[in-house]
């Protein structure tokens, strides 16, 4: 789903407790801040889908900071598929995300909150790669489905 008129439809068909629009995908902060408020109205939560890099993650923030009915925050600091390419390694500094009982502090620099390391951006630009979805097996060789 990626516009408020989807989430419209679900929303006031009353099957859903979570939503999880994505920043990068559904208009940015402005347009999930505004399927938010109408989640809100339906007292449904709003858990931000973020899979991707730091400024997507830094905008998610942003908006949770500002969104009464923000439930949890999903990230992907450190997880497995990230590897050699973590979204901590594109940032000038990583402890902007650090977590601290479960809680990142609020962001405080100016914008997003961040700051792009632009030499790591264009090291890895120059790499390229080829991402493919990856496919998880279980000890026994069969696939893992989520």
């Amino acid at each position: 789903m990626y516009t408020r008129w989807d989430f419209k439809r679900l929303l006031s068909q009353g099957g859903v407790d979570i939503i999880q629009p994505d920043l990068s995908h559904a208009g940015g902060i402005w347009e999930v801040r505004k399927i938010a408020a109408m989640a809100e109205a339906f007292d449904v939560a709003v858990a931000p889908h973020c899979p991707l890099g730091p400024i997507a993650l830094a905008a998610s923030l942003q908006l949770d900071f500002c969104t009464p009915n923000a439930f949890i925050q999903e990230q992907s600091l450190g997880i497995h598929y990230n590897q050699g390419s973590d979204l901590l390694d594109y940032l000038v500094d990583p402890g902007v995300f650090h977590y601290e009982e479960g809680f990142v502090k609020r962001l405080t620099q100016p914008g997003l909150g961040i700051e792009i390391n632009e030499a790591k951006v264009r090291e890895m630009a120059a790499i390229g790669h080829r991402w493919r979805n990856p496919v998880w097996r279980n000890i026994d060789g069969s696939v893992t489905e989520w």
